[in-house]
């Protein structure tokens, strides 16, 4: 039961989830201090009121539906969710997208430092073509008769 448990924990996939929670954390307070320092500000000019909780009240009875609060919810979710993509996800897709480019076989701008999967290509591509020519060498001496010393 112990292994079991700790090929669990060992495993990639929880170490890589851990490892998103406590980054998730880390970046809600820079996240949550763009949407309130900037987005809310804005949005609060607009609809000239501090939140939007005390907008859009529809008295039922004795109890109020709150459509400005909902709203604001929503404003808020699609403010996170913008700042999360234009500051994080949009810049490292960009980036990772520079590096794979620059790491594709047969595309090597000059001036780019090699790396060593450009030398582990090379060499693997120098090995096939020495494999080839040495196949063709063998099937002109089988083909002949002829045997190598």
């Amino acid at each position: 039961m112990l292994k079991g448990f700790k090929e669990f924990i060992l495993r990639g996939n929880v170490i890589d989830l851990a490892v998103a929670v406590v980054i998730g954390t880390a970046f809600t307070s820079i996240v949550m201090a763009i949407v309130n320092g900037i987005f809310t500000p804005l949005i609060s000019a607009l609809f000239k009121a501090n939140t939007l909780n005390g907008a859009l009240k529809v008295p039922i009875g004795n109890s109020n539906l709150l459509f400005g609060s909902v709203l604001g919810a929503v404003i808020q979710f699609l403010l996170i969710s913008v700042v999360v993509y234009f500051v994080f996800v949009f810049p490292l897709n960009h980036f990772k997208e520079r590096v794979a480019k620059k790491r594709s076989p047969g595309v090597v701008d000059e001036g780019t430092p090699t790396t060593e999967l450009d030398l582990l290509i090379e060499i693997r591509d120098l090995l096939a073509a020495n494999r080839d020519a040495a196949s063709l060498d063998a099937g002109t001496l089988i083909g002949t008769g002829k045997h190598s010393d």
